[in-house]
């Protein structure tokens, strides 16, 4: 993102704790006059109003996030996604800055009639499972949002997005793709989680961008939602052959079950699949990059 709008003419300021990311993706950034890494928490307040004051718009992507990282941290990743929004909402409301917010498919729960679009209802499992905090704290961020707009006229608008993969993504919390080209480039097992018969939709992350910067500079979408998604829809079995087919790689696909592969508290969604017709309707936008594609970047990624 900051690569994207820099190369387009902006400056821009980025706030990160880098608990989930390294300073080391910001390489291609050093040096650049137009670019600043504010290293702090998006939960100390003082730093967040002093910057959002400084800017001429917010985009929020912080978050705790990966299924692994939520059920071993669920308190702390609570916090970051629900107290860490509402400091950024509530400085960007003050401030009178126009805010993108982003959100998640986890929104929709475990609905089982797909595509989903922005209207679908969200089925969340019982909170019993920690696996939907993440989709809760996440609701609560969409719900701040339309509240501060209709109490203090805040100008947001929300993306959900869905497996963003690519290039410089950690397969440290569960990520599958990164997880997947990973192994097959060592020659290790790919592990597939339950029967591999679960499917997703992959977008590549300059098409997840070029959605985020789309919907932010567009006045007709504000205080709207918008999924963000790629197109094919493919099982995880079947992803699994595919990046062994791209690398190829001669490792084998070995079967674990959830409960070998998660802390308690995990549960399933079988499907996957993003409407993105609202978007394209409201900005022309479209995902460039195929499934094919994808796996070779993050193949050249890695190997270098």
């Amino acid at each position: 993102l900051a690569e994207k709008l820099i190369s387009e003419g902006h400056s821009v300021t980025a706030l990160d704790n880098l608990s989930t990311g390294s300073s080391a993706n910001l390489n291609s950034l050093k040096g650049s006059s137009d670019f600043k890494l504010v290293e702090a928490s998006m939960l100390d307040k003082s730093i967040v109003d002093q910057l959002v004051a400084d800017s001429d718009g917010v985009i929020h992507l912080g978050a705790a996030l990966g299924v692994q990282r939520i059920l071993e941290r669920p308190y702390e990743s609570f916090i970051a996604n629900t107290q860490g929004t509402e400091n950024l909402i509530i400085a960007a409301a003050e401030s009178k800055k126009k805010i993108f917010i982003a959100s998640t498919s986890e929104i929709y729960g475990k609905n089982p009639e797909q595509p989903l679009n922005e209207e679908s209802d969200r089925v969340i499992g019982s909170p019993k499972l920690l696996r939907w905090a993440y989709s809760e704290a996440k609701a609560i961020d969409e719900s701040l949002a339309q509240m501060f707009a209709q109490s203090h006229g805040l100008s947001y608008v929300v993306g959900r997005f869905f497996n963003t993969v690519g290039p410089r993504q950690s397969g440290m919390y569960g990520m599958v793709l990164p997880r997947f080209v990973s192994a097959a480039l060592k020659g290790e097992a790919l592990e597939v989680h339950g029967d591999g018969l679960q499917t997703r939709t992959f977008c590549h992350v300059l098409d997840s961008i070029d959605a985020v910067v789309r919907l932010f500079l567009s006045s007709q979408a504000i205080g709207e939602a918008f999924n963000i998604g790629g197109e094919g829809e493919i099982s995880i079995k079947d992803l699994a052959q595919k990046v062994i087919d791209i690398t190829g790689s001669k490792s084998e696909i070995k079967y674990i079950s959830y409960q070998s592969a998660y802390p308690q508290g995990f549960d399933e969604m079988m499907r996957r699949v993003p409407d993105t017709s609202k978007l394209r309707s409201y900005t022309g936008w479209s995902p460039k990059r195929n499934l094919d594609e994808i796996i070779n970047d993050i193949q050249l990624s890695l190997k270098s």
